[in-house]
């Protein structure tokens, strides 16, 4: 995929099994939200062959769109609504009928601690209130593929928790997810697999496991900056605290 002269994505060749979790990492431009956006059929043009669900997703039945669920890293929500309004919305989009969709949202906020803002405008949300609503909307109509970028953006360390054994469950249950984070200790620890792209290339695909092997590093933070090449961080730390002290008033 090339947007351009820049080529973005460069011969991406993955096939990914039923009830996996894949972490999908890189640095910032690497090529994962591209990626994404052309599995989500929202960005055309690329050259290849993308499937899913066995089907070419350029044969323009959009279809398989209703069991594919969402989180982008940065989503706008329709802030003059409540949020059942908006669940209910999301839920009939997806083919839900309002009753039941506006009956499951309902359940799903109470499992979230947050039934008491159910008809509350989403203005008034806090961050990880308003993420608990993406990820509510993402599986309200019990979607097959889960696409999850930075879902745990504004949670607090419970909430962290619970969302972690979500994704595991889901999984149990033949769900895929593509999970991408930059936290690396929660992509090593839920991920059955882990896709590295560089550049729009893949240059690791494994378990956690077969990475330490390939990188003989310890822990995935470790392993990323090593195969992408960055070795930079303590250089660029004392720099920044030297230019902080430099401009501290002296008594």
């Amino acid at each position: 995929m090339s947007f351009g002269n820049k080529q973005v994505l460069n011969g991406i060749n993955l096939e990914v099994g039923k009830g996996q979790i894949i972490g999908y990492i890189g640095p910032n431009g690497a090529g994962k939200s591209t990626t994404v956006k052309l599995m989500l059929g929202l960005i055309e043009g690329y050259s290849g062959k993308i499937e899913i669900f066995g089907k070419d997703i350029a044969d323009g039945d959009y279809t398989y769109k209703k069991r594919i669920g969402y989180v982008p890293e940065t989503a706008e929500l329709y802030d003059h609504l409540t949020a059942a309004e908006y669940l209910t919305f999301t839920g009939e989009m997806y083919g839900l009928e309002r009753e039941e969709a506006e009956k499951k949202a309902y359940q799903l906020m109470f499992q979230f601690g947050l039934e008491h803002a159910f008809h509350q405008r989403l203005t008034s949300f806090s961050k990880g209130m308003r993420q608990k609503v993406l990820i509510i909307s993402s599986v309200l109509h019990n979607p097959d593929l889960l696409f999850f970028d930075e879902p745990l953006s504004g949670l607090d360390a419970n909430s962290v928790l619970v969302v972690k054994e979500i994704l595991a469950k889901l999984a149990e249950e033949g769900k895929t997810v593509f999970y991408s984070s930059h936290i690396m200790e929660v992509v090593e620890k839920i991920s059955d697999r882990i896709v590295l792209l560089v550049n729009g290339l893949v240059v690791a695909d494994g378990s956690f496991e077969e990475l330490q092997q390939q990188g003989k590093e310890g822990t995935l933070e470790e392993i990323f900056n090593q195969m992408t090449g960055f070795n930079q961080q303590v250089e660029i730390a004392e720099r920044f605290v030297e230019i902080v002290k430099e401009g501290r008033v002296h008594e």
